[in-house]
């Protein structure tokens, strides 16, 4: 299947800062796609770059098959929803339907007009005056009825609260299932993201750190735990992740299936989608092991 969205050494400097630097993937189409990573990642900068709201400092991306979009044409076929939900406030539900429809020639009102009154959004009442959670659905509903072929969301959820966020997400799962949309969804709400997502991108420093199927990364990262003595002889043909010790304990997580036994005292176990988000999140780069004399010396120290 076709990429929807892929980056070739993409870059994106502003001032002395590096939004982006190096930063490559390929993002196949038909899956929703989760965009992971702390705050200054660069996971606004990578959506905003592919609309065409900012432009790369070197690298490229395409979008559909397409360099960035800049045109109407490109743009037609990408809905975007940045985190503050932009709407008019001043405008009423109504108003921004008009408005959608004046600026989307595939622009499909009905489809609009049915999802906001099977969520009980008043088409008369101002924006302003709705909640976190009703302005989010608008700004859903205005990105659906261009009827997309791909779906860029920033942080959407970041401002509700669990009911509406659980709320929102299970509306943005119906649309996709009913209408095949692919979605790059960025978020810190995990728990949401493990329900919904199929596809993880996790990025730091400006970069992806990891990227693949949901499916397949739980299953090729394991916890490893056992003694720090041997901890150096367990990494060895295994690529670590992320290491800590703690007393006499080492706690590995690796990823790739080794051919080689555990030494004794050794456990393994999968790890959660969580568990596996936060390994590359809190370690970006695991460190080398210390050699067993050390470690054992490190050991005896506690």
């Amino acid at each position: 299947m076709r990429a929807v969205l892929e980056a070739r050494a993409l870059a994106k400097r502003y001032g002395h800062t590096w939004a982006l630097r190096d930063c490559s993937f390929s993002l196949p189409g038909g899956h929703v796609v989760a965009l992971v990573g702390p705050n200054g990642a660069g996971k606004s900068t990578l959506l905003h770059v592919a609309v065409g709201l900012t432009q790369p400092t070197a690298g490229a991306i395409s979008v559909l098959g397409n360099p960035a979009p800049s045109d109407p044409k490109s743009l037609m076929r990408i809905g975007f929803v940045a985190q503050s939900a932009p709407l008019y406030r001043t405008f009423s539900v109504a108003d921004m339907l008009r408005l959608g429809r004046a600026m989307n020639p595939r622009w499909d009102d009905a489809y609009a007009r049915d999802r906001l009154a099977r969520l009980n959004i008043p088409a008369d009442r101002t924006v302003g005056r709705l909640s976190g959670g009703q302005q989010a659905q608008v700004a859903l509903s205005l990105a659906l009825a261009k009827r997309p072929e791909l779906l860029l969301l920033d942080e959407p959820v970041a401002d509700l609260d669990p009911l509406a966020r659980h709320e929102f997400m299970g509306e943005l799962m119906a649309a996709v299932a009913e209408h095949g949309i692919s979605v790059v969804l960025s978020s810190h709400a995990i728990a949401e993201l493990e329900r919904a997502c199929d596809y993880l991108v996790v990025m730091g420093s400006g970069k992806v750190k990891v990227a693949g199927e949901v499916a397949a990364l739980v299953e090729e990262h394991l916890l490893l735990t056992g003694p720090v003595s041997t901890a150096a002889d367990t990494a060895t043909s295994r690529t670590v992740v992320r290491q800590s010790l703690a007393g006499r304990q080492a706690t590995l997580v690796v990823r790739g299936i080794s051919r080689r036994a555990l030494p004794p005292g050794w456990r393994e176990r999968r790890l959660s989608l969580e568990e596996l988000i936060l390994a590359y999140l809190r370690e970006p780069e695991a460190s080398a092991l210390p050699g067993p004399q050390e470690l054992i010396l490190a050991a005896e120290t506690h």
